[in-house]
């Protein structure tokens, strides 16, 4: 294997999908998502564009499932290149006193945990040299995003506080904040936005992916 290997956790649509897509002629997509059929349609695209795919698909909140796939990655290329982290629970919108018990949980353990328990399984694959990604959306504060606002902020802090540690000694960790897209996450938090005026998540990412 001479191509590089590239993680992307919450890869069956979007922006993991886009970028997964962008990069698959010069990675080997490790594509993480707990929907099975969404992974297997971006294999098809990743193929169709003459790429390859490790479909994996799991929940990141599952511990052991992610330190199976971790150890997994490792005993077959002993590394990561680059780890995208795209996977994120929106919750309902809802005023700050009448969040669902569950939503909150689920943003909790998707959005701050599972984040944090990744970077302590991914960060020995990526080593020195590889780059992770994350994505911020700075919804905290604003009303009736409680729940996402608040956990993605704490999402994106953790990201800032490790991109400091290791800004002299790698990982690379950079954070990007996409420009609104055309998603299925966008569209249940604003229902009636026009949307021909949002951007596709694949060209957004290649957006992205050369301003790095």
């Amino acid at each position: 294997m001479t191509q590089k290997i590239a993680l992307i956790t919450g890869a069956s649509r979007g922006l993991g999908a886009g970028l997964a897509e962008m990069i698959c002629q010069t990675h080997h997509i490790v594509a993480v998502a707990r929907t099975t059929g969404a992974l297997e349609e971006l294999d098809d695209r990743i193929q169709a564009a003459g790429g390859q795919a490790t479909l994996a698909p799991m929940d990141i909140t599952n511990p052991d499932a992610m330190a199976q796939l971790c150890r997994s990655v490792y005993d077959r290329w002993g590394s990561v290149d680059l780890w995208a982290h795209t996977a994120i629970h929106a919750a309902p919108l809802s005023p700050a006193q009448f969040i669902d018990a569950k939503d909150w949980e689920k943003s909790v353990d998707c959005n701050v945990t599972a984040t944090g328990r990744l970077i302590t399984y991914v960060a020995p694959l990526l080593g020195e040299e590889g780059t992770a990604l994350f994505f911020d959306d700075p919804r905290a504060g604003q009303k009736f995003f409680g729940a996402y606002g608040a956990t993605k902020a704490a999402q994106i802090a953790l990201a800032r506080s490790w991109a400091a540690e290791t800004a002299k000694t790698g990982p690379k960790v950079r954070i990007l904040e996409p420009r609104p897209l055309a998603t299925a996450n966008r569209a249940r938090f604003f229902p009636g936005e026009d949307r021909s005026a949002l951007i596709h998540p694949k060209d957004e990412a290649q957006r992205l992916l050369a301003a790095l």
